[in-house]
C-alpha cells in the first residue's frame, strides 16, 4: 500500500505541475514535491472527515503555508492595535498584499457604480498604490479598504485604468483631477461585529467589503460552507480583503457568497461561501462600502 501511495503521489505531482505550468531544478523539485505531499494528505484526510467543505489541490499546493503567509497574507499587525480602522492599519510584508485590498476595495467601488449609474468601469489600482499613503495605505504592501474609500473621498476621485495604467510596483503619484471617472460620497464603516448590517447592506446596496483571518485550512478550500475552529475573531488578527456578494441558507446553515482574489482556478471559480451569523474569522470586524457619487 504504501509502495502504491508513493507512485500514485508522484503521478499526482506529475500531473500537477503540468496543470499548473510549473518548471523547477533538480534540487526545488524534491522540496517541492514534499510539500505537495503533505498538503495532499491533509487534503484527504480532511475530505475524509465530517466537514462542511471540501478541500482539493489547487495553485497553492506545493506551498508551506508560511511562505504564502509571506507572499499572499498581510502580515501581523503592530502590538497594540486593536481596531482595523485605526491608524496604521494591517500591512502586508511583500507587494502581495496589495492584491485581495485592491480586488476588494475595486469590486466594491466598481459595483457600486454599475448598481447606482448603470455604467461598468474599470478604476485605477495604480492611483491606489502611488497616492493613498496619506489614509494609511501602504502602495503594494495592502492597506484597509475603508481607509481606500476614505483617500477616494478627500481626494475627489479615482483615474481609470486606462488613464492610469497598472504597474504592480509603487511609483510617485501622478492623478490629475480632470480625469477621474468615478467618485466617492460617503463611505459607511458598518458597526464592529454587526453581520446584520452587512445583510442589509448587500440586499440593499452594494458588495461589501471584509477582512477576516485566513487560516492553513482555507488554502486549500474547494466548495461548500467554510468554517474554522482555529482562526480568531479579532480586528488585530485579520489578513485579507474579499468583497461580500450575497448571502443564503444551505440546510440550516445561513453563509456568504464571497468573491477572493486569487483567480478562477482557486475555490469555486474564485468564489467560497463562508459560514455567516457568527463572525468568523473575524469577517464581521472591518466591514465597509462605499456609496458613490454619480
Amino acid at each position: 500500500f504504501f509502495f502504491f501511495f508513493l507512485v500514485t503521489e508522484k503521478f499526482q505531482f506529475k500531473s500537477w505541475m503540468v496543470q499548473h505550468q510549473k518548471e523547477y531544478s533538480v534540487k526545488e523539485y524534491h522540496h517541492r514535491q514534499q510539500i505537495f505531499a503533505q498538503n495532499w494528505k491533509k487534503i484527504n484526510a480532511h475530505n475524509k472527515g465530517n466537514h462542511t467543505f471540501k478541500m482539493a489541490l489547487n495553485q497553492f499546493s506545493d506551498m508551506s503555508f508560511a511562505e504564502i503567509k509571506r507572499k499572499y497574507l498581510w502580515s501581523e499587525p503592530q502590538p497594540g492595535l486593536r481596531n482595523c480602522r485605526g491608524p496604521g492599519g494591517t500591512r502586508s510584508s511583500t507587494p502581495h498584499g496589495g492584491q485581495g485590498l485592491s480586488s476588494s476595495l475595486f469590486g466594491a467601488l466598481e459595483s457600486a457604480v454599475a448598481i447606482a449609474s448603470g455604467k461598468m468601469l474599470s478604476l485605477a489600482e495604480q492611483q491606489l498604490v502611488d497616492c493613498a499613503q496619506g489614509f494609511n495605505n501602504h502602495g503594494c504592501e495592502g492597506g484597509l479598504p475603508s481607509q481606500a474609500f476614505e483617500y477616494i473621498l478627500y481626494n475627489k476621485g479615482i483615474m481609470g485604468e486606462d488613464t492610469y495604467p497598472y504597474k504592480g510596483k509603487d511609483g510617485r503619484c501622478r492623478f490629475q483631477p480632470q480625469k477621474a471617472i468615478a467618485f466617492v460620497k460617503d463611505v459607511v464603516n458598518i458597526t464592529l461585529n454587526d453581520e446584520e448590517a452587512m445583510v442589509e447592506a448587500v440586499a440593499l446596496y452594494n458588495p461589501v467589503s471584509f477582512a477576516f483571518e485566513v487560516t492553513e485550512d482555507f488554502m486549500s478550500y474547494k466548495s461548500g460552507i467554510y468554517s474554522s475552529a482555529s482562526c480568531h475573531k479579532t480586528p488585530d488578527k485579520v489578513n485579507h480583503a474579499v468583497l461580500a456578494v450575497g448571502y443564503g441558507v444551505n440546510n440550516g446553515v445561513p453563509y456568504w457568497i464571497v468573491k477572493n482574489s486569487w483567480g478562477t482556478k482557486w475555490g469555486n471559480d474564485g468564489y467560497f461561501l463562508i459560514e455567516r451569523g457568527k463572525n468568523m474569522c473575524g469577517l464581521a470586524a472591518c466591514a465597509s462600502y462605499p456609496i458613490p457619487q454619480v
